[in-house]
C-alpha cells in the first residue's frame, strides 16, 4: 500500500477545512506557553514496520508532546522493574473520568485507575526516579533519542510553565504521597513529569520512536535492539486501547479502531500492530482533551486504508 498519497490526501482535506472555517475546539490555554500556540497548524506521519516513511502537511514541526511521553516514560519502567513492582500501586482499569480528577483518587485512596491519567503518570515518574535518582531525566531524554534516533530534547518554558500552574498535579502527587502511594519526594517526582510532558517531538520523530509497539517490541531503527518483549508491547498497546485518549478511549475504539495515545499539545499516535505507527498533531482539543482534527484524521485514515485492530 502506498501510504504518502493517503496522507496527502488527508492532510489536503483538514487544511483546506482550516483555512474555510478555521480552528475548532480550543487549546491547553491553562498552560501558558501552550496558549500561545497557533492552532491553524496540522500535520501527519507514519512509518511502517519495514521502514517506509511518509509525511504530510506539519508533520515535521516539533509540538509538546504532553501526554503521549505517558506510553514511553511506562515503556520505560517495563524495561527495568519486574511486574509486581510496577504495577503495586496503578490499576489498569479505564477511568471513565477526566484525567486530572481528584475525586477518583480519593475514592480509591490514592491508586491511580490507570498509568495514563495524572496521577498513574506521577506513580510512574515515582518508579523512574527510584530507578535513576538524579538523572532520571537525563535518561529519558536518552531513552526518546535512542528510539528516534536522532537527538530530542525538552522545551524548558513549557517544563516552567507547567511547573508554574500545575497546582492540579501537585495536588494528585501530595495526596498519593499522603497514601505511600509514592516513595520520594513531591517535588522531584513532579520535575520529571513536568519535563516528560515538555519534551518536543514532530510526528515524524513520534512515528519512529512508537514503532517498537507495531514491531512486537522490537527497536524501531535497529532489529537486533529490542526494546521491551512480544508481551510487553501488547500489553501495552491494550493499554492503549483501553486508557489512552482521557475519558474518551470508548469513542476512539468506536470510530478509529486502534490503540492510541493522545496529549495536550494537540498530539495522537496510533499503532497498527505489525503494520504502522501513526503520528497526528493539531493543536486545538475537544472537551475531553483531545485534538479534534487529529481525530477526525485518524479516522480518514482508517476508513481509507482499512486498518483497524478489529
Amino acid at each position: 500500500m502506498q501510504f504518502q498519497p493517503i496522507l496527502d490526501e488527508i492532510a489536503f482535506q483538514i487544511q483546506r477545512e482550516l483555512a474555510q472555517q478555521g480552528p475548532r475546539g480550543q487549546v491547553a490555554r491553562y498552560i501558558p506557553a501552550l496558549a500561545r500556540v497557533d492552532a491553524a497548524q496540522f500535520g501527519i506521519a507514519l512509518r511502517t514496520c519495514d521502514g517506509q516513511e511518509a509525511v504530510a502537511g506539519d508533520g515535521q514541526t516539533p509540538f509538546s508532546i504532553q501526554s503521549i511521553s505517558k506510553v514511553f516514560t511506562l515503556t520505560l519502567a517495563m524495561r527495568h522493574m519486574s511486574e509486581q513492582a510496577l504495577w503495586a500501586r496503578i490499576g489498569r482499569e479505564p477511568s471513565g473520568n477526566p484525567f486530572n480528577s481528584l475525586v477518583q483518587l480519593e475514592f480509591e485512596q490514592g491508586t491511580p485507575r490507570n498509568p495514563f491519567i495524572n496521577a498513574g503518570a506521577i506513580a510512574v515518574a515515582d518508579r523512574i526516579v527510584a530507578l535513576y535518582g538524579a538523572g532520571a531525566q537525563r535518561e529519558l531524554c536518552g531513552f526518546m533519542s535512542h528510539l528516534a534516533g536522532e537527538p530530542i530534547a525538552y522545551d524548558e518554558e513549557v517544563a516552567a510553565s507547567e511547573a508554574a500552574t500545575g497546582y492540579r498535579n501537585h495536588a494528585l502527587a501530595n495526596f498519593m504521597k499522603s497514601f505511600g502511594r509514592i516513595d520520594h519526594g513531591v517535588q522531584e517526582v513532579l520535575d520529571l513529569y513536568f519535563h516528560q510532558c515538555a519534551l518536543r517531538m514532530s510526528c515524524l520523530q513520534l512515528a519512529r520512536a512508537a514503532g517498537y509497539l507495531c514491531r512486537d517490541g522490537a527497536h524501531p531503527l535497529q532489529a537486533d535492539a529490542p526494546v521491551v518483549s512480544e508481551r510487553q508491547a501488547r500489553r501495552i498497546n491494550a493499554l492503549m486501547l483501553t486508557c489512552g485518549t482521557y475519558d474518551a478511549a470508548g469513542e476512539f475504539a468506536f470510530r478509529i479502531g486502534l490503540p492510541c495515545k493522545s496529549g495536550v499539545g494537540g498530539g495522537i499516535v496510533a499503532v497498527v500492530p505489525d503494520r504502522l505507527t501513526l503520528a497526528v498533531w493539531s493543536p486545538a482539543l475537544d472537551e475531553t482533551g483531545n485534538s479534534l482534527l487529529g481525530m477526525k484524521a485518524l479516522e480518514l485514515f482508517t476508513t481509507r486504508t482499512g486498518l483497524s485492530v478489529f
